[in-house]
This record gives structure tokens, sequence and C-alpha cells, in this order.
């Protein structure tokens, strides 16, 4: 019995609960690319970015509030920066769709010119990024490192694997549920959230019913860019803060958003978690785990790893393949890319 506790304690270590945190991030982060493909209807390639500006515009509020001597006692300094840094990357979104997409909606441009431009705003928000704040990791997270210690759990417990629980993943946990539930409320309750699903679901209908385009595109910006300010801090939080890592979150998260089913918000979420799981579990060494659970005379001598780390986005890669191939809609019915 003991062996087998300290396997699962092993695999919540290394599987569970990391795959969790990074679901809840990549589903935060597929929310927004499925918002504005299901409302605006092009595929902002341009989100990652988004992300990664976010997350710049909160160290450099954390690093001020920093050298004020203000803290947020056990938690990060940067929960007290995240609202104001929302609030500059929704006007920075909303900037861009003034300077850029709102053009292509007027001439009614079909949706590649769209994908086209977003490219074309991720590259400029890629460098504006790193001539800002560099190529090189940032460290921004402060407070109190751990909800339970790892040498705590062993000597309460007496088990020889401990437990370990970071406050980052506790808290994008946390968020992540605060913030979905706020967001279907939203969507399902107030008037704008049943505008945005009725331009969603008919615009033609929808105009004729009196409802504001300019008023749902500029909402739907707003949400996105707030979800992606939030995914992103998240992130980097739990990790740390590299531009080019966002560029990188692109596929996984696009990954989650298909796999969900494009265009359904409950897909993102879905999708972010088949997708971490997916990712963390085929890259994961299981020879430790392997040798609790099985008789000694089996216990493998190898790593006993389904694919090596390196390989953890090719994963995204794979099922975003499989599913645009066997089922192009996604879980829930997504629209099709």
């Amino acid at each position: 019995m003991t062996e087998f506790l300290n396997a699962i304690i092993l695999l919540s270590n290394f599987v569970i609960i990391p795959a969790l945190s990074y679901g809840s991030q990549l589903a935060l982060g597929a929310l927004g690319v499925t918002l504005v493909f299901g409302i605006l209807r092009f595929a902002n390639f341009a989100h990652g970015d988004l992300m990664a500006f976010g997350t710049m515009v909160t160290i450099f509020l954390t690093w001020w509030l920093q050298s004020l001597g203000v803290s947020f006692g056990p938690l990060p300094t940067a929960l007290l920066a995240l609202p104001a840094a929302i609030v500059i990357t929704a006007l920075f979104a909303l900037l861009t769709d003034r300077l850029v997409y709102r053009y292509y909606r007027r001439i009614k441009a079909v949706p590649v010119v769209y994908i086209v431009a977003s490219v074309g705003v991720m590259f400029v928000l890629n460098g504006l990024v790193r001539i800002l704040i560099g190529t090189e990791d940032q460290l921004f997270s402060d407070g109190q490192k751990f909800i339970i210690h790892a040498n705590d759990f062993k000597q309460m417990t007496g088990l020889s694997e401990g437990l370990s629980f970071k406050v980052t993943q506790g808290l994008t946990i946390a968020l992540a549920v605060l913030v979905v539930a706020a967001l279907f409320w939203f969507l399902q309750r107030t008037r704008t959230g049943k505008a945005m699903r009725a331009y969603s679901d008919n615009e033609n209908l929808a105009l004729f019913s009196g409802i504001n385009p300019d008023r749902v595109v500029m909402v739907t910006w707003i949400i996105a860019a707030s979800l992606a300010t939030i995914a992103g801090v998240l992130y980097g939080l739990d990790k740390s803060f590299k531009p080019f890592i966002y560029f990188q979150l692109l596929l996984p998260i696009f990954a989650a958003a298909i796999v969900g089913g494009i265009g359904q918000p409950i897909g993102a979420i879905v999708g972010g978690y088949i997708v971490a799981f997916s990712e963390i579990a085929s890259t994961y060494v299981y020879r430790k785990f392997l040798i609790y659970v099985m008789p000694e005379s089996l216990e493998p001598t190898g790593m006993a790893q389904v694919l090596p780390t390196e390989y953890k986005f090719a994963v995204s890669f794979v099922l975003l393949v499989v599913v645009l191939l066997v089922r192009p809609t996604g879980i829930f019915r997504g629209k099709v890319l």
C-alpha cells in the first residue's frame, strides 16, 4: 500500500498537478482565440504575442510596485499589477483593431486576409516586446513559494515521496475557475453577452435585430485581451517570462481550441486540459513510477519515456492534425476552419 501511495504522489507531482496548471493556462489562452474566431470570424495568430505583451506590462508594473516597497504578502505582487495591465493590453488590442482589422471588416475581406494581417501584427508585437523587455528569461514571482512543501509532507505522512504544490499552481487553477465562471455568466446572463452570441450565430440577423456590431467587436477584443493577459501572467509566474516561449505557445493554444471545437468556449476549456495532459504524460519519465507499482522482476531498466521533453510541442501538432483529419469540428462541434 505504501508503494502505491508513493507512486500516486510521484505522479501527482510530475503529471497531474503540472497538467492541471498548464491546462488552465492553455484553456484561458484558447478561450481568447475561440472568442475572436467565433465572433470576428478569423484565426488570430497574434494571440500568443498579445499574451507576451500583457505579461510584459504586468512585469513592468510589478517591478515598479516592488521598487516602492509594495507587496501582496504570501501572494505574488503581480496580482496587484494585473488589473492595470489588463486595461493597458485591452487598449492596445482596440488600437490594433482600429489601425488594422477595422479596414478589412469595412471592405468585407475574406478570412484569409485577416489571417495574413494577424501574422503581420504577430511579428510587430513580437519585435516590440523583445525591444522593450529583452530576450532573456525574466523572473517576477515573489511571495510564498509553496502551499505544500515536499519535505513537510514527508515528515507528516512518513512516505518517501513528498507532495509539492506551488502557490503559482494553486493560483492558476483557482483563477482559471473564477475567470471561466465569470465569462460564462457574462455570455449567458448579460445583454451584451447575449448580443455577442447572437452576432456569432448569425451576423445579418443580429444586425437586423438592432445589435451594434462596433460594440460587439469592442467587447470581444477587451475580453480576448483580458484572457490573454491573465493566461500569460499565470504562465510567467508558474515558469518564467521569455517572449519567444509565448510565440511557441500559439501551437498548443490553437490545438486546444480546435480539439475542443473552435468557436465553442466549453470546447476551448476541455481542449486545453486534453492538450496539457497529452504533452506532459507523453514526455514524463515513468521509470520510478513503474518501480513502485511493478514486481521487482519486471522493473524497467530504461527511462520508460514515450517521447523526449524536446518533443512536447510535437504532441500538440499531432493532436491538431489528427482532429482536423478525423473530426474537423472538434469534440463539441465547433466551426470548421
